[in-house]
């Protein structure tokens, strides 16, 4: 989709904004319009606009209209005025950009077309909206190009595929990419990444990425995202339904190098570091087993309790290895357990951390990121879920009921590696495709490239 600013174009038909829920076609002045409710209150916050705006798109794609135009003073009478029009040109931009955007690579085309808006046009602008559409369609673009590679699949997306993807992704930015293959991961003894991957006939990968925006004192800001590209479970089997949509399991990995690839594009003023540990984790003869000793980069052995937790196992290899540029802050995304699912649905990530300043900081921009957010705790209490018996620590819970408290095990483990790090931990496991009534297709919904985004411009 293109989106235009300034004077209505020949644009196929306008869009009205009412009072209700109703759609309907209607004409006023002689202008074909296409009517859309937006609910019955006066002014909507943020989040229901950011809902409304992609409820726009989704309408005018059920009836295959082509191109749209949009009045700025509809939009902006009813959004609150907290929402400054900056703030509103980017967020209708995205939210139009990620409504229009569905997964047809590996698809035939139908005779008629692909539902796709090619272009969309706001008339009567401010100079500040206009501003804020430009950047937010290098954002919206960007987070598609997030989902477009984790909707790959397996077959088409592996290690060595996410490594070329992340260099294609920084092409032409002031980024840098290289990928750390298995003989240079040896010699750093990354014995958790290489234990995982030691089942599956495809090449680890350990991605690093580098945009230095600015220098800082300080250090850098790390991301740092799973790569699982397929996940299997391994021996411990996963079983057919829950194999299913397992090439996303890369989902962390795939926000970090389009976070990155973002703020390079964007021209963001900071120094951002990327990692991604990139493996398959298949079962055959050669897979790792549960009661392995796995020996990490960091020193600390890890005892393979369940081969389906393999996230973790590499991620702490990934934080480590992120020790070496002393960074001020690591951010680290994964898929990580189903149970966030049970304790959030699929509105919202889960965010681990001791350090409450930078739990509270990345509340605040989730919300205005609209990556939404959720805080667990990683209280000494539950030290016991990480102290293994013939390793340092175990990759489930040992203490009590292995399914309880799934969502804090897994931060708790990740804990453990980084000691003495400003770090925090988001499970995006629930935000790995898009909830129904969200108004995107289906499939990976692209977080939490924006709450990156976010946190490298403000934190």
């Amino acid at each position: 989709m293109k989106i235009n600013t300034g004077l209505a174009n020949t644009a196929e038909i306008a869009i009205h904004i009412a009072e209700g829920t109703a759609l309907k076609f209607i004409e006023k002045d002689g202008v074909p319009m296409l009517q859309i409710g937006y609910g019955n209150k006066k002014i909507i916050n943020r989040r229901k606009a950011v809902l409304f705006c992609r409820k726009m798109i989704a309408s005018a794609k059920q009836h295959r209209i082509k191109s749209v135009t949009l009045a700025w003073k509809e939009i902006r009478d009813i959004v609150e005025k907290e929402v400054t029009d900056a703030q509103l040109g980017e967020l209708l931009a995205v939210a139009f950009l990620m409504a229009d955007f569905e997964f047809v690579e590996l698809k035939t085309p139908p005779k008629e077309g692909f539902p796709f808006i090619t272009e969309a046009t706001i008339t009567g602008t401010t100079a500040a909206a206009k501003r804020g559409i430009e950047r937010g369609t290098v954002v919206g673009e960007e987070v598609n190009a997030c989902r477009r590679l984790a909707n790959t699949p397996g077959s088409h997306m592996t290690p060595i595929k996410l490594a070329e993807a992340a260099k294609m992704a920084i092409q032409g930015t002031k980024a840098t990419c290289k990928a750390l293959d298995r003989e240079e991961m040896e010699k750093l003894s990354m014995g958790a990444i290489l234990g995982v991957a030691q089942g599956s006939s495809e090449e680890p990968r350990l991605i690093v990425m580098e945009y230095k925006g600015a220098e800082s004192k300080k250090g850098p800001i790390a991301l740092i995202g799973k790569g699982v590209t397929f996940d299997s479970g391994g021996l411990n089997v996963k079983p057919g339904d829950s194999m299913y949509e397992m090439h996303m399991d890369m989902s962390g990995g795939a926000a970090v190098i389009h976070a990155v690839a973002l703020a390079a594009k964007l021209g963001v003023k900071r120094h951002i570091i990327g990692i991604i540990p990139a493996v398959e984790n298949m079962p055959s003869g050669s897979s790792y087993r549960p009661g392995d000793v796995l020996h990490s980069m960091s020193g600390k052995t890890i005892e393979v309790l369940n081969t389906d937790a393999e996230g973790r196992i590499i991620l702490a290899d990934a934080i480590t290895y992120s020790r070496k540029f002393n960074p001020s802050i690591v951010v680290e995304a994964s898929t990580l357990t189903g149970a966030v699912l049970t304790a959030l649905g699929q509105q919202a990530s889960a965010v681990l951390s001791r350090d409450e300043k930078l739990v509270e900081d990345m509340r605040r921009l989730s919300e205005i990121s609209g990556d939404y957010i959720w805080s667990f705790p990683l209280w000494e209490e539950y030290d016991d879920m990480v102290k293994g018996t013939f390793g340092d620590i175990p990759n489930i819970s040992t203490a009590g009921n292995s399914r309880y408290g799934g969502v804090i095990a897994g931060g708790m483990f990740l804990q453990q590696f980084a000691d003495g790090l400003r770090f925090a931990h988001l499970d995006i496991a629930s935000r790995m495709t898009a909830a129904p009534g969200e108004h995107l297709s289906k499939g990976a919904a692209g977080a939490p490239v924006r709450l990156f985004l976010a946190i490298c411009e403000n934190l």
